[in-house]
């Protein structure tokens, strides 16, 4: 097991595979390296770069130090980043898309960026996160009551309620157990940005890496929204539409728009 330690003293556990420049990917909720779309994602870029993969901290085979605060999960980036190599090349999905965002306001040795679909909502094309949906979800993990905080979420962010209803008989559902005190995390990150209000002026000018920020074709409108917009509000944005593809994008789909996107200065 490869582990880097971060700022906290939290110990941040890795998987290097390839060659080529370093690349990073950073999951969204529930997911781990080793559980979730990385994996596959992984395997489908190493022919082109040295693909880091790691349990995000309170996942897998990761430590987890209290309190939480978004700035460790930028530390641990940080560390692993300084591990990598001088710069770095990173791409993120869902509330990982928003914490690369984060990141790569802060480390300049992150020089190219990609997203898929930061869970952002800045119009009013669904009903915003309510007010008490973090704190209720805290109560959840903080009593215990795992299976219902992951219920919670998958309610909140669409999934149809059939699969809600079966997913406990499921194999998968001890793993989504096992990560569910880490959503709050997830949520802690998006949350400002989930109100229904427009990106604020200039919130996102300190990204100064070349950004892909990429959507799915059948993708709904509020998110399709939030990604257009952001990639007019970043200073060097481009923007890419993966036909066919949803929130759970295949690798097949957006592994060439990566490699070409990472790749366009070689």
């Amino acid at each position: 097991m490869n582990t880097v330690r971060s700022a906290d003293g939290t110990t941040i556990s890795y998987t290097r595979a390839g060659q080529g420049p370093p690349l990073i990917l950073v999951d969204g909720a529930l997911c781990s390296r080793s559980f979730g779309p990385m994996p596959k994602l992984a395997e489908r870029l190493a022919p082109h770069f040295t693909v880091y993969t790691y349990d995000r901290r309170g996942r897998g085979e990761s430590g987890d130090t209290q309190p939480y605060e978004p700035d460790r999960e930028i530390e641990d980036l940080e560390a692993l980043i300084a591990l990598a190599g001088e710069t770095v090349y990173l791409h993120g999905t869902s509330s990982g898309a928003a914490l690369a965002l984060e990141a790569a306001k802060r480390i300049r040795s992150i020089t190219r960026l990609a997203v898929y679909e930061p869970p952002f909502i800045v119009d009013g094309s669904r009903p915003p996160m309510p007010d008490d949906y973090l704190p209720r979800l805290k109560g959840l993990v903080a009593d215990g009551r795992h299976g219902d905080a992951v219920k919670m979420f998958m309610q909140f962010v669409g999934t149809p309620a059939v699969f809600t209803a079966i997913m406990p008989l499921t194999p998968v559902w001890g793993k989504l157990k096992a990560v569910a005190p880490t959503l709050p995390y997830d949520i802690t990150i998006v949350h400002d940005h989930q109100r229904g209000t427009p990106y604020t002026p200039g919130e996102w000018a300190a990204v100064k890496a070349p950004t892909l920020v990429a959507s799915g074709g059948k993708s709904p409108a509020w998110m399709t929204n939030a990604t257009r917009t952001l990639a007019d509000a970043l200073p060097d944005a481009t923007y890419r539409t993966l036909p066919g593809q949803n929130h759970m994008v295949k690798a097949q789909a957006i592994a060439p728009v990566l490699t070409d996107f990472f790749t366009a200065n070689d």
